[in-house]
């Protein structure tokens, strides 16, 4: 059974398997939403903000702050409203380009790039935290979270290696390769040359596909193996080798696919 989309204010009904036609949803936002003007003073988000702290603010009004303003006939908190309604929440917003966001009424080519620099930020945020804060990164389901703001939006292929200590906390993430999906991955030498540099006890080595399906190729499962016994040569231990790619797109539903728990280490 299909099930309306909400957002504070807003009610979308859905149309089959998808919510309705964007210029449908629009309209819909633009009816339903309430205004600025309809509130009264101290339930606008901005005087909401200033007595109550962002975390009283809904995802709809945190986003308003952002744009500030809204256009003809769509004021700010409609805009944001359309905005959420269209990707279907704040971290699908990850993933946007800027034409994703011009394609939302009401933002233009300047609020579009103010926005791309926001999700930007948000990411760098989270990664740079997260290396403050070294986290223990010993199975495949905390290495697919650690690198899920990462990898939202990735358009090319990229090789990454987790440097770890003896506890299995995070000492150095390092991209070694990026390049197109069909490029190949990187090769032993580089890979061990960057965990030597970055004192490694052991190694996660990652990747992702763009098509978001994680599932191996031959070439994957190639560098799997050279990487394997290349670790035992060198004394660094080799973890796993954690594919990337998105939910929806992977037959088992994880997002990632892990060498190790294939069975592919034994």
């Amino acid at each position: 059974m299909d099930t309306p989309s909400r957002v504070k204010g807003v009610t979308v009904p859905a149309f089959g398997n998808r919510y309705a036609p964007a210029p449908m949803r629009d309209r819909i936002v633009r009816e339903t939403a309430p205004s600025l003007k309809e509130m009264a003073p101290g339930e606008r988000p901005q005087e909401r903000l200033e007595t109550h702290g962002p975390g009283a603010l809904s995802d709809t009004e945190l986003l308003a702050m952002l744009l500030r303003s809204g256009s003809a006939g769509m004021d700010v908190l409609k805009v944001s409203g359309a905005l959420l309604t269209e990707a279907g929440s704040l971290a699908a917003l990850l993933a946007w380009k800027a034409e994703d966001f011009r394609r939302v009424k009401g933002i233009g080519r300047v609020k579009a790039l103010q926005l791309v620099t926001v999700m930007e930020i948000a990411r760098r945020v989270v990664a740079q935290a997260a290396a403050l804060d070294p986290e223990s990164l010993a199975t495949p389901q905390q290495v697919y979270r650690h690198f899920i703001p990462l990898i939202a939006g990735l358009e090319v292929e990229k090789f990454w290696i987790l440097c770890l200590n003896r506890k299995h906390r995070l000492l150095k993430r390092i991209e070694v390769t990026s390049g197109t999906a069909n490029s190949s991955l990187s090769h032993p030498r580089e890979v061990f040359r960057e965990a030597i540099r970055g004192n490694a006890s052991a190694i996660v080595a990652v990747h992702n596909h763009p098509s978001g399906d994680p599932a191996p190729s031959k070439a994957d499962l190639d560098i799997t193996r050279q990487l394997r016994e290349a670790a035992k040569i060198i004394g660094i231990d080799l973890l796993d080798h954690v594919i990337l790619g998105q939910p929806g797109a992977d037959p088992q539903g994880l997002g990632y696919f892990s060498c190790r728990q294939a069975g592919l280490f034994s």
